[in-house]
């Protein structure tokens, strides 16, 4: 059984690593430098992770919602169609306690449970395609976030193509060591910013 690790425990020790390896490397600003972009990176990486885990998880439990609506038309007994959508998620969970809820409505009214079933499943997908759509929608905006990130590295390129060594100046001068690090600064809170702009109702970012 894989144990979860939480973006609050590994971010220190990213950000910790990277800071020792630049400092090692190109000393106090390539310190900052390593630890800001590999703590924004590997933060990327989980909450895409966790992203991707609960959408494949809420569309599990939506099919085995379907399934279980089929289930109640062929007439098999409510208890084991309930067992069937036990899924350990968020989203699962809510469907659950919406199916749960149709339970006790049929029971105490006679209304047909496969029906209350249908209608909490055709709502959830629509749910989901709005969802989707807003999603497709901020998406260009937070890759203009992450284009407009990645200049820096366009503007060093050209430094070195027109014969200079930019990394000695933003490494090695004070001046140059103060843009870098207030450079860092910026470029983070303006990724920060722009994933809360974008930011989805029901995804991590």
């Amino acid at each position: 059984m894989r144990t979860k690790r939480s973006p609050a425990l590994v971010l220190p020790v990213v950000g910790l690593l990277g800071g020792g390896v630049g400092a090692v490397l190109g000393g106090p600003v390539a310190a900052v430098a390593m630890a800001g972009y590999g703590t924004l990176a590997v933060r990327a990486a989980l909450r895409w992770r966790v992203n991707r885990s609960a959408e494949r998880d809420r569309r599990r439990g939506l099919d085995q919602l379907c399934g279980l609506a089929a289930d109640l038309r062929a007439g098999l007994p409510v208890p084991h169609a309930l067992d069937v959508t036990a899924v350990e998620s968020d989203g699962a969970n809510r469907l659950r306690q919406l199916t749960s809820a149709a339970v006790r409505l049929a029971d105490r009214t006679g209304a047909p449970l496969a029906e209350l079933v249908e209608r909490i499943e055709a709502d959830a997908r629509a749910t989901d395609r709005g969802l989707a759509a807003a999603a497709a929608q901020a998406a260009g905006a937070r890759a203009t976030a992450w284009l407009l990130a990645a200049l820096p590295i366009g503007g060093i390129g050209l430094g070195y193509g027109i014969g200079v060594d930019p990394m000695a100046v933003l490494l090695r001068s004070t001046v140059g060591g103060a843009c870098a690090v207030a450079a860092v600064a910026l470029q983070t809170v303006g990724l920060l910013w722009a994933e809360r702009l974008s930011a989805t109702p029901g995804r991590a970012g």
